[in-house]
């Protein structure tokens, strides 16, 4: 009898430190949900480029809701009237053409903004003129730009199937 009571006292606060342990764990996960990523204001100058992107990545850091994937195909399409940003965003388009017709995997998401909405609408629209029904089923296609331009945009992508999502560029 006098070898079951340690026993059993042993057994008891091992217990109790282990489910100590496990409480402490389910606590950094919450922690962790609630806080918010801080998105730094838009940029003024339209030609920062490395502003931008800074701004785009916290916008859609901020707008990851229920995509499984870590790494978010990001589009700056930069703005502009010069024959080098021209260039520049003819080799964009080309680029997110191949990703569209090659396809994105469900649970992914493609994010698209810069200085000037309109181009970056554009772009969106372009890229996706000609891609099959249902092709982006929970595939998450983030545009971060002006109220103006976001239903072209949702109009564009209504049959593929994506998960449109609009952030106003603020």
């Amino acid at each position: 009898m006098r070898k079951i009571l340690p026993i059993i006292a042993l057994v008891c606060v091992a217990t109790l430190a282990l489910s100590a342990c496990n409480q402490g764990e389910q606590a950094q996960p919450q922690q962790a949900a609630e806080q918010k990523p801080v998105v730094a204001p838009m940029p003024t100058n339209p030609t920062d480029k490395n502003a931008w992107k800074q701004y785009l990545v916290g916008v859609v850091t901020a707008n990851m809701q229920g995509v499984k994937s870590n790494h978010p195909y990001m589009y700056f399409v930069p703005g502009g009237d010069d024959d080098a940003t021209k260039g520049e965003r003819n080799n964009q388009l080309e680029n997110v053409k191949n990703v569209v017709d090659r396809g994105v995997l469900p649970g992914n998401m493609m994010a698209f903004g810069g200085p000037d909405s309109k181009v970056t609408a554009q772009l969106i629209i372009d890229a996706f003129k000609d891609v099959q029904a249902g092709a982006f089923k929970d595939v998450a296609v983030l545009f971060i730009g002006a109220t103006a331009d976001a239903d072209g945009v949702k109009q564009a992508l209504a049959t593929s199937g994506a998960d449109v999502r609009f952030v106003e560029a603020k």
